[in-house]
């Protein structure tokens, strides 16, 4: 028997990187998966990618009626949620200096303000013993340059679990977040930069890591499945980074 056998999980951003490698991870120990993305294209590959029993929604994580409906949609056609992954996100680089107010709100709209409410409208689903995991980053505790807003955002969902840690264990629901470092995912390309760029980056990021690689999404996935499942079932308002070493070793 898997480890969510029998269980409800959504995960917003599912339909590529982390969110589908931990949607297939999910699949195979037995969960019912209802995942989350703004692209039909996308939604219907992960779909066929997952197979059957799958639900792919439509949903943009940064417009609250979009996630209304996602919520309305998953009570309809699943019931209750044994477990919410908030893994959607934006992580364009920009200059401190070039941030205007319709970049800032993009940002944060999909970074935190979509997870803060996706939260919110999904709390009557959950049940006690439910498992709420919050996809942060690195970014949040290591300054980079042109990466201020996401980091900011990052270190906000930090923070929300946490406090919302404090506020619903009394119903049972466990709140815990995941700080990947440099992972292969899709969302390198869509920075805005020109490949010859993001390339050279990410092989400087390797000689910031002390395992010199970046890390899989399927390695994500494991630690994910981990927070997810009552492999964790005491341990509550934590952060588990995931980063070969980035942020505490150095040799």
């Amino acid at each position: 028997m898997g480890k969510l056998a029998g269980k409800v999980a959504l995960i917003t951003g599912g339909t590529s990187g982390i969110g589908l490698a931990a949607a297939t991870l999910f699949k195979q120990e037995g969960a019912r998966v209802i995942v989350t993305g703004r692209d039909e294209k996308a939604l219907a590959r992960a779909e066929q990618a997952l197979g059957e029993g799958t639900l792919a929604i439509k949903s943009d994580a940064g417009n609250l009626r979009d996630v209304g409906r996602l919520i309305d949609t998953v009570k309809a056609r699943c019931g209750d949620l044994d477990v919410l992954v908030l893994n959607a996100g934006l992580a364009p680089a920009r200059p401190f200096e070039a941030i205007d107010e319709a970049f800032f709100d993009e940002i944060i709209g999909v970074d935190f303000k979509g997870p803060f409410f996706t939260i919110q409208k999904a709390l009557p689903l959950l049940k006690p013993g439910a498992s709420v995991v919050l996809i942060t980053s690195v970014v949040a505790k290591i300054g980079f340059p042109h990466g201020s807003l996401y980091g900011a955002a990052k270190a906000a969902l930090g923070s929300l679990a946490r406090s919302l840690s404090a506020e619903f264990v009394g119903r049972g629901i466990r709140f815990n977040s995941i700080s990947p470092g440099p992972i292969h995912t899709p969302i390198f390309a869509r920075m805005g930069m020109p490949p010859e760029v993001i390339e050279g980056i990410l092989e400087q990021m390797k000689t910031t890591i002390p395992m010199r690689r970046l890390g899989e999404a399927s390695e994500l996935a494991k630690a994910i499945l981990f927070l997810a499942s009552s492999d964790s079932s005491f341990i509550l308002g934590q952060e588990i980074t995931v980063d070969g070493g980035m942020t505490n070793v150095k040799i």
